[in-house]
This record gives structure tokens, C-alpha cells and sequence, in this order.
């Protein structure tokens, strides 16, 4: 493993294996995002810091609406108000050029939608979109943000069915369209990126481990140790902007 810490040594190793790549495949956790503002979950000033990891499971959600949603107003839905960062657009810039053919994001933010990617498979869904649990009706954030101030539970103006958030709680099943697309991509690649991820939560992290064991040279990019760190052919403890703004000048 070569576990290399400068960013300009790093993003030269990091472009060359690309260039070398015919199917390179990102797959990106919190660290992607705290360059714009963003906590990771589990840091010292981390999302779980703040609120109970609980808030994401299914089953806090189904039973205490009213106190998921007090919470999600506060901290979880301004995630969408926050802008990419170098990071976010390094990756587009990527696969516009053709040097990545895939981006899967653990994240619930859609910056990289906001970037400029076109083929992301946002493997935990979003924050962005809201249904009825009962009829699929879509809602919008205002609605919800207005209706949560105003009733404490959204439900649905047609059939009063709770509405829910976009996003794959723990206890949800991963959306199948995203598995299969992601798993695809993981067996394909001949490099796979982890970038800003600590590889702990499943499956997302076992897409990595697939890779590797399918004989794909896996990649990881992150600020402290992951859970993959020994099967890594390559791991840059660096910082992700200061990592990113440097590809983006050469690229």
C-alpha cells in the first residue's frame, strides 16, 4: 500500500491511474462534502454530535415523525442549501473528460448533481425529494419545511398519508435500481476511488470490497484510516481540497 500525504504527489499519482484506467469508478462518503460546509457523521464536530445517529433509522422515523422531522428542519434539510466545493467539481470535471465512468455517493446532499455529473447513482437517496408513504405523491422541501412549522407532520394534501424524505433510512432496503446500476460498475472497473469515506457503512462499503476481490485496483483517498486501508493498492491521506483544486489545474 502506498500511503502517500502530500496533494501534489497524490493528484500526480492519482491523474496517472486514471490515464491508465479504461473503466475507472468513484465511489464518495461525508469527507466529499465538509469542504462546503457540511459535517461528516461520526468527526468530533460531526452530524452524530449533534443528533442521535438514530434520526436515520426507519423505524425512529415511522414511529416519531413529528420529533424526526423538528430535527431534520434544523439540521438535515439545509444540506441542500450549501454549494459544491473543489471536490465535487474535480469529479465532474472527470467524467466530462471521460477519465471516470461512474460516480456512487453514500451522500444525501446532490452536490454533485449540483457540480455537474451526469451519471451519479446516489446509492442512500436524497434530501430533496419527498413522497407520500401512501399514494407517491412528490413533495417539494418548501412544502415540507412550511408544513413541519406549521402541523409538526407532513401529510399528504390528497390521501393524508405521512409524507417521508428521499433518502434510504437504516432499516430501508437499498433502492434496487441503484444496487444493481452500482454493483454493475464496481465489478466492471479496472479502478475503483473511495474518496472521503471511512468504508464502515453497508453495503456501500462492500461495493469497494467486491471491487478488490473481483481483482480491481482499488484506490482510497480520505483523512484517516479506513476499513479497507490494508486491501488499498494506493491510499493518499491528504486533504480532499486541497487534493482537488490541484487535479483540477491539471487536468
Amino acid at each position: 500500500m502506498n500511503n502517500i500525504r502530500e496533494p501534489k504527489e497524490a493528484a500526480a499519482a492519482f491523474i496517472e491511474a486514471l490515464r491508465h484506467s479504461q473503466c475507472a469508478v468513484a465511489l464518495t462518503g461525508a469527507g466529499v462534502s465538509t469542504g462546503s460546509g457540511i459535517p461528516d457523521f461520526r468527526g468530533p464536530s460531526g452530524l452524530y454530535s449533534k443528533i442521535s445517529p438514530r434520526t436515520f433509522e426507519i423505524d425512529f422515523f415511522l414511529s416519531c415523525p413529528a420529533e424526526y422531522y423538528k430535527i431534520a428542519v434544523e439540521h438535515i434539510h439545509p444540506l441542500v442549501d450549501k454549494k459544491p466545493n473543489a471536490a465535487h467539481f474535480m469529479l465532474a470535471q472527470l467524467e466530462q473528460k471521460g477519465l471516470l465512468k461512474a460516480l456512487i455517493t453514500q451522500n444525501i446532499d446532490g452536490l454533485h448533481d449540483k457540480a455537474g455529473s451526469k451519471n451519479v447513482i446516489e446509492f442512500h437517496g436524497d434530501v430533496i425529494r419527498f413522497f407520500c408513504t401512501e399514494c407517491e405523491k412528490p413533495f417539494d422541501r418548501m412544502y415540507i419545511d412550511r408544513t413541519v412549522r406549521e402541523n409538526g407532520i407532513p401529510k399528504c394534501d390528497v390521501c393524508g398519508g405521512l409524507i417521508r424524505p428521499g433518502v434510504v433510512f437504516f432499516g430501508d432496503p437499498i433502492p434496487l435500481e441503484a444496487l444493481y446500476t452500482a454493483r454493475k460498475f464496481a465489478m466492471q472497473a479496472d479502478l475503483f476511488i473511495a474518496l472521503g469515506s471511512s468504508l464502515e457503512v453497508n453495503p456501500a462499503a462492500s461495493l469497494a470490497l467486491d471491487a478488490y476481490r473481483s481483482g480491481t485496483r482499488l484506490m482510497i483517498i480520505n483523512r484517516g484510516p479506513t476499513c479497507l486501508d490494508s486491501a488499498a493498492a494506493d491510499r493518499y491521506e491528504v486533504d480532499l481540497t486541497a487534493f482537488s483544486e490541484i487535479v483540477l489545474q491539471v487536468i
